[in-house]
């Protein structure tokens, strides 16, 4: 009898981060064996990720405080390809973030979809402030620590223009903050005060500093005062004790975990102030702004001092290395999809929840086309979007004909029906329910995918089919933040 050999294959993945004030990349390879056994099902997993390049960390280049220089960008990217020794064609997975006040910046989608014309067919995401915050634990090492020790762990990874707070308990995400705290939310050049971010001048009006301006002189101790504040912020921001004083520098939702904090973890630009770990001078990045006077005052902080700190795997990197090799997922292997239509990308999600009822479930359906059409694709111009169905019942052979007759009688309202069909599963029905589609439709183009965990209203990218007959995904939220 011949020996079973589990299935096998790698990938490689980039990892690309826009901040407010640096750009790096990484390139990963990703590990993919079949954990299944030669008589079950095949279950294809990622079992080793291992970091093959990471490139110097740039100042990320503007061409004014309002845009982004997209040519820059592409050429630091272009050369760090060319430095690893790889073609964009080699990328199948990973993910382009454009993080903190970048995000701000009037072209950062337009920069987003055109790097991924040079940064290869993978998957693109840009992080709003609390996918940020979840990469970032993922790439600093808190979301292990939760993991390995079972305790509540806060990562704070501040940048240049935010702090994004991810809190994990055993693994699990329990919420996320963001706030107005970074380095460069004031910069100098030379004696004077050269930018001044929005949210900071506010603050200073209601201080009453109306001396402090751009083209002033920077020897003002409001700047101390300033930076404590911004660490005492934070403290209270974590015991979910915000004051009304506070609200100035909150961005988005009030902290929305329940949980007691056991420790802290800082990442980003600020924890390497804190903890030195880059040997390496930044490219290009002379810095001259609140950097090291805010990692001062988080050091000095009483509050702060109460919980206790725990040193991140990396800090300034913590970021592009989440999005490097933590954001891909990997569908089941008893999948549909038309090869011809990979990849895809930057599809909506609109979930349809059947409550374990399939009579429920099926009238659901066209009800929940329509509202994805008025929310997705409101000028009726073709935008596509994935069907994520969840909490289906068992399903047997007349059940999967009943529910991909009405998903094909459905989607007839869409303004391009003959565009393809994407059907994303929590259950493992996928290649069962997309043949049935098929066979029913011929003509129609059917991506059935599942094992794929998504939330309502995320967007997603679905790869190339790879050998091991999987797609990956990368699960994302598309999100240019005012």
């Amino acid at each position: 009898m011949k020996r079973y050999e589990p299935q096998h294959e790698e990938i490689l993945s980039a990892g690309i981060d826009i901040g407010t004030s640096t750009t790096k990349l990484v390139i990963s390879k990703f590990s993919l064996m079949n954990m299944a056994g030669g008589m079950h099902l095949p279950r294809i997993e990622i079992v080793n990720k291992e970091v093959l390049y990471r490139s110097p960390i740039y100042r990320t280049p503007l061409r004014s405080t309002t845009a982004i220089d997209m040519e820059a960008v592409e050429t630091i990217v272009k050369g760090e390809y060319a430095k690893a020794g790889i073609e964009p064609s080699d990328i199948q997975t990973g993910a382009v973030i454009i993080t903190g006040e970048t995000a701000t910046k009037q072209n950062a989608a337009e920069m987003v979809h055109s790097l991924s014309n040079h940064a290869g067919e993978f998957l693109v995401a840009t992080a709003g402030p609390d996918l940020e915050g979840i990469i970032a634990a993922k790439g600093s090492g808190a979301y292990e620590y939760s993991k390995k020790t079972g305790k509540t762990i806060a990562n704070i990874d501040i940048g240049g223009g935010t702090a994004n707070v991810a809190v994990y308990k055993a693994g699990r995400l329990c919420g996320t903050c963001t706030l107005h705290i970074g380095g460069r939310l004031v910069e100098f050049s030379g004696n004077q005060i050269r930018h001044i971010s929005p949210p900071i001048k506010k603050l200073f009006l209601q201080w009453n500093a109306l001396a402090v301006m751009e083209g002033s002189s920077r020897e003002q101790t409001v700047f101390q005062k300033l930076t404590d504040f911004m660490a005492a912020v934070i403290a209270r921001m974590l015991r979910r004790e915000l004051v009304e004083a506070d609200r100035l520098l909150l961005l988005g939702h009030e902290p929305n975990w329940q949980e007691d904090i056991d420790a802290i973890m800082f990442s980003g630009g600020i924890s390497e102030c804190l903890y030195k770990y880059e040997n390496v001078p930044t490219a290009g990045a002379d810095y001259d702004d609140l950097g090291e006077m805010l990692a001062d005052s988080l050091r000095k902080n009483q509050a702060l001092s109460s919980w206790i700190w725990v040193k991140p795997v990396e800090t300034v990197r913590a970021t592009v290395l989440g999005a490097g090799t933590q954001t891909t997922e990997i569908s089941g292997a008893t999948i549909h999809v038309e090869s011809n239509e990979l990849p895809l990308k930057n599809l909506p999600v609109y979930q349809i929840r059947f409550g374990y009822d399939l009579n429920e479930g099926l009238k659901r359906i066209p009800e929940a086309v329509h509202h994805a059409i008025e929310m997705y694709d409101p000028q009726l111009e073709g935008q596509n979007f994935a069907l994520y169905m969840t909490e289906i019942p068992y399903l047997g052979f007349r059940q999967i004909q009943e529910m991909a007759a009405c998903i094909l009688e459905s989607v007839q309202a869409k303004p391009n029906p003959e565009q393809p069909l994407v059907i994303v599963l929590e259950s493992d029905h996928a290649k069962s329910l997309g043949q049935t589609l098929k066979v029913r439709h011929p003509a129609q183009s059917v991506i059935c995918i599942d094992q794929i965990r998504v939330e309502h209203g995320d967007y997603m990218d679905i790869g190339h089919l790879l050998q091991t007959s999987v797609v990956p995904v990368v699960i994302k939220t598309l999100t240019f933040h005012q």
